[in-house]
């Protein structure tokens, strides 16, 4: 009897689809009676590479369905045809959605969809990068013709390209045209980087060291985000350019970020600063640590090794990674306020944690040992948030900086939150990167994973034969 209830209880945990709810049983032991096997909340394996990869492509194929490059006129949405001659109302379908062609965490798909092409070989995730740049290149002329004209400001589709007032305008989809342009994707949009790229070097508004900063929602503010929407695209500049002056300035502002933003005891991140209440609460917003923690990652990517801040962001890294990994939840996600378990799990930070930790051991920063398992149980978790139509399931919707938990724990969410589409990508690669990483093997043993470093010794387990 108990051998029939266990044996119906494990084919009712693989039947589960993806994104359902557990209770999953661990197929890896292949002991189904085993008494001390427990069942889990998701799906406690060894991940499988074509499964993450399946995964990725019903992502990629959701995104392809929602984001048409096609312009229309606003009242009626019938198709322009003539692009000789603008007129007002023309608008880029869509434009209006969470899902617009040129918002900041679009830049985050792109980065996430050539990274999947990276590891899975699949130009198909880089067709729709390609796509959305190619549009960008043929009908920036219409736009910029159509503002000359009729002076729309904020209402012209092509405003961030045309006159970005911010780094969420700029500094995301700058680093990925230049990231596109590297891989050899999509058209050349250099002259598109050059305006974008000069905003986040020489016009967003700083603080007098340099900074940063914002001018609201106090007149002098830090935004723990904005480490993302500016860093990435000065190291992208660096690799690009070779001038090593934009690197100094990556360099400057995570180190300064960092000592405004993060807890000198912990390294995790509070969302915000303002300079007229210096001492205001704490209040330690997930996704704000993630954009902290991937924009280290990206900046170590592409900073020289021999730049004197290599060691200092590396080590501002692993110091905030570690009080990240010891707050993982028991279902593999991490919380809406990452120090509060009373707030919900949420997916867009728990997918960024999931891939810096995973990019971290790929990258040698971090030993494979209880790092490569705190990723696979990240993964674990995330994958019961994609579900069958390619839809990333409970993403915290767009969130401002906030003087109060209330406000930080009732944020909804929304399929429509792309904040957790462009991370989600990302970590589905980086695991399948580190699945098939040769410097280390992963042992079942114990009814737990354990990632051992090639060089790390002989294991042993004869006490329990």
């Amino acid at each position: 009897m108990l051998a029939s209830l266990a044996a119906t209880a494990c084919a009712f945990a693989l039947a589960v689809p993806a994104h359902a709810d557990g209770p999953y049983r661990n197929p890896d032991n292949k002991n189904r009676n085993d008494p001390a096997e427990g069942t889990y909340p998701v799906p406690y394996k060894k991940p499988v590479a074509a499964e993450i990869t399946a995964s990725l492509q019903r992502i990629r194929a959701y995104l392809e369905s929602q984001t048409p490059t096609r312009i229309v006129h606003k009242d009626g949405g019938a198709p322009v045809t003539d692009f000789a001659t603008p007129v007002a109302d023309a608008v880029v379908a869509g434009m209006d959605s969470d899902l617009g062609l040129q918002v900041y965490e679009m830049g985050v798909v792109h980065a996430g969809l050539l990274k999947a092409a990276e590891v899975t070989g699949d130009k198909r995730f880089t067709d729709m990068t390609a796509r959305h740049f190619n549009f960008f290149a043929e009908r920036l002329p219409y736009f910029r013709a159509q503002e000359q004209r009729f002076h729309l400001e904020r209402a012209n589709s092509f405003s961030r390209f045309l006159d970005p007032r911010s780094l969420d305008d700029a500094g995301s989809m700058c680093a990925a045209m230049m990231r596109a342009r590297r891989a050899g994707v999509g058209p050349d949009l250099s002259a598109q980087i050059k305006v974008c790229g000069d905003w986040v070097a020489r016009r967003q508004f700083r603080l007098a060291d340099g900074t940063l900063a914002r001018q609201r929602p106090q007149a002098v503010s830090l935004w723990a985000d904005d480490m993302y929407m500016g860093v990435p695209a000065l190291a992208e500049l660096g690799r690009m350019s070779g001038q090593r002056a934009y690197f100094d300035d990556a360099v400057k502002n995570v180190l300064q970020m960092s000592s405004y933003l993060a807890d000198p005891q912990t390294g995790l991140y509070t969302h915000g600063w303002n300079a007229n209440n210096p001492d205001a609460p704490r209040f330690y917003w997930a996704r704000a640590n993630g954009w902290a923690l991937l924009s280290m990652a990206d900046l170590l990517d592409v900073l020289p090794k021999d730049h004197p801040g290599t060691p200092k962001v590396l080590a501002q890294l692993r110091k905030s990674l570690r009080a990240v990994a010891e707050l993982q939840s028991g279902s593999g996600l991490w919380h809406q306020m990452i120090d509060r378990s009373d707030s919900y799990l949420e997916t867009s930070a728990s997918a960024i944690f999931t891939y810096v930790i995973a990019h971290a051991v790929n990258q040698g920063w971090v030993s494979p040992s209880t790092w490569g398992s705190v990723a696979q149980a990240g993964w674990a978790g995330l994958s019961t948030r994609i579900n069958d139509k390619g839809q990333v399931e409970g993403t915290c919707v767009g969130t401002t900086f906030a003087g109060d938990q209330v406000y930080y724990y009732n944020r909804p969410t929304s399929v429509d939150a792309l904040h957790g589409y462009g991370p989600t990508l990302l970590a589905g690669a980086e695991i399948i990167r580190m699945l098939n990483n040769p410097a280390f093997s992963i042992e079942y043993r114990v009814r737990t994973y354990h990632y051992v470093p090639k060089d790390g010794g002989q294991t042993s387990y004869r006490e329990h034969h």
